[in-house]
């Protein structure tokens, strides 16, 4: 059985999320030995009652052959956390889901990501600035990231299509049911320019219980959140609480004192985000005023022998340069300024004190078709 069957299945499995099927790896190895293992050693494992019986229902009730099948035709590809092509920013995070589900094409250069976000009940004010903040930022290279929600989210990504740019949207169902219907060809749109992902199992339904936690991926997968217009009670001001506690920066619109929809916006700058009054603050705030140059980088695959070398000695345990040059027999010099180069490609990482690890993976895109 492929194992990306048993990741399909435990996702379909009612109380068991990150830190349970973490757990779960953690004590029987693999995927597919969580999946089998006895009953009492899954208890001793720490899983309630009513996760164990959901998962002993599902080892009877779900044919996992039948499930994967059901996502490949469906055209919709499976990224677990195993797999070198999930998105690196998102797998830092406390509690990056196991499974994301994604219809359309992911790029390296995603990575170059800001979310927008803001209420469903966008004044004209709203709308206008998002489409000029989502428009300058997709013209400078950037993804724009939001939830296809009525109001500022749908604002933004056809602001970003209309521009040329990139667009992802995180949905709070599966991926094949599109919330709201009225945006169906707003999505179908962003799937042939950007991507639709979500955590969800196929045919999941907008519950709203799913909103609030989607809104971590949201965040999770972008390196500053904006809110444009919000209200103090705005699902918006989630995803700005996520990205404040996962280390993004979080920009805001100011709007009039004497409008509702700006009270969450006004109160975001009163207790720190960066205010926004154009793209350029975003730009300069998060050091992205060449992204166009970090892109071509990163697109570039290692083909220079050097660099295929490094990358043979790098993985997930930070190694220090030093190291590096005497696992590799390279001159300390060769290897540091071909390592800067590998970072800004975006295959190694440097996680501080000349330490690097690997980041991803080579290869230029991943796309479903």
């Amino acid at each position: 059985m492929d194992p990306l069957a048993y990741w399909i299945a435990f996702n379909r499995v009612r109380g068991i999320g990150p830190a349970r099927l973490r757990a779960l790896l953690d004590a029987f190895g693999s995927i597919e030995e969580a999946w089998h293992a006895p009953a009492d050693a899954l208890q001793r494992v720490g899983l309630d009652r009513r996760s164990l019986e959901n998962l002993l229902r599902a080892r009877r009730e779900l044919d996992l052959a039948a499930e994967l099948t059901r996502v490949r035709e469906a055209g919709v590809q499976v990224l677990t956390w195993e797999d070198p092509r999930y998105p690196p920013r998102l797998l830092a995070i406390n509690d990056p889901p196991p499974v994301l589900y994604v219809r359309g094409e992911l790029r390296p250069e995603d990575d170059w990501a800001v979310a927008m976000v803001g209420t469903r009940r966008a004044s004209a004010y709203g709308r206008e600035a998002a489409r000029v903040l989502a428009g300058d930022l997709a013209r400078a290279g950037v993804t724009i990231i939001s939830g296809l929600a009525r109001g500022i989210d749908a604002q933004v990504h056809r602001a970003a299509l209309d521009a040329g740019g990139r667009t992802i949207a995180v949905l709070g169902s599966g991926v094949d049911i599109i919330y709201p219907w009225e945006n169906s060809k707003l999505a179908q749109e962003i799937v042939a320019h950007g991507a639709l992902i979500s955590e969800y199992a196929l045919g999941t339904p907008p519950e709203a219980s799913n909103f609030p936690p989607r809104n971590r991926i949201i965040s999770g997968l972008s390196r500053g959140v904006i809110v444009v217009e919000a209200g103090e009670q705005s699902g918006a001001l989630i995803t700005a609480d996520f990205a404040a506690d996962q280390g993004r920066d979080v920009f805001a619109v100011p709007g009039s004192i004497f409008h509702r929809g700006s009270q969450g916006t006004n109160r975001l700058i009163r207790d720190g985000a960066h205010p926004v009054l154009s793209a350029n603050d975003v730009l300069e705030a998060l050091n992205m005023t060449t992204v166009a140059q970090h892109v071509e980088a990163q697109m570039l695959l290692p083909t220079d022998a050097t660099e295929a070398l490094l990358l043979q000695y790098l993985d997930q345990e930070p190694m220090h340069v030093d190291e590096v040059g005497r696992a590799t027999g390279l001159p300390i010099a060769t290897v540091s300024s071909t390592l800067a180069l590998m970072e800004l490609k975006g295959l190694v990482r440097q996680v501080g004190g000349m330490n690097y690890v690997r980041a991803r993976e080579p290869g230029p895109i991943y796309k479903v078709d």
